[in-house]
């Protein structure tokens, strides 16, 4: 199977996934299939309140990102060096994205969900990245343009199962005003 394909294959996994897992907490779910830029999932429950869902799935313990995606950087092409320059500011801080880890289909162990905010999730990558470029003088040594960024399991472990951040949101939102007739 080309990389592509099981890249996609795996992205609608994931998504499936996560509505599975909604179900099971008494909530509807939809995907939409990569067509909504800015979120995978649309999450409800009875009284119409939403919550959007980005998906984010991996068949290992990592997943791809770009450092560009959650930090300035630029390129200093005379020093060949990345130079960073803070945090961007994101347009969705609070966007639930939940991290799928894919268990293969011989494996003992499960699929494992890790649910968090846009802004926790950049602050894993800014983190991780920084010391990782900190460590190298920020020059990447095979192609010092990579913006490659990933973070592993071990960065997002204590956000493991934390459905409750989708189950608070969905209370916190108004109910839609139609359900309500006077």
């Amino acid at each position: 199977m080309s990389d592509g394909r099981s890249n996609k294959l795996a992205g609608q996994i994931g998504e499936y996934l996560v509505c599975a897992e909604l179900a099971r907490r008494g909530l509807i779910a939809t995907p939409f299939s990569g067509n909504v830029p800015t979120f995978d999932v649309l999450a409800t429950d009875e009284l119409c309140r939403t919550v959007p869902i980005q998906v984010k799935t991996s068949r290992g313990d990592n997943w791809p990102s770009r450092a560009d995606k959650w930090m300035q950087i630029q390129f200093d092409s005379a020093a060949r060096q990345q130079i960073y320059s803070g945090p961007l500011k994101l347009a969705t801080p609070d966007l639930v994205w939940v991290c799928v880890a894919i268990a293969t289909p011989d494996a003992p162990t499960r699929d494992r969900f890790f649910v968090l905010t846009e802004e926790e999730l950049q602050r894993v990558c800014v983190a991780g990245y920084t010391r990782w470029m900190d460590s190298i003088g920020w020059k990447r040594p095979r192609n010092p343009e990579s913006m490659d960024c990933r973070w592993n399991l071990s960065e997002i472990a204590q956000f493991e199962d934390n459905w409750e951040l989708i189950l608070r949101r969905l209370k916190a939102a108004e109910p839609d005003s139609s359900l309500n007739p006077e």
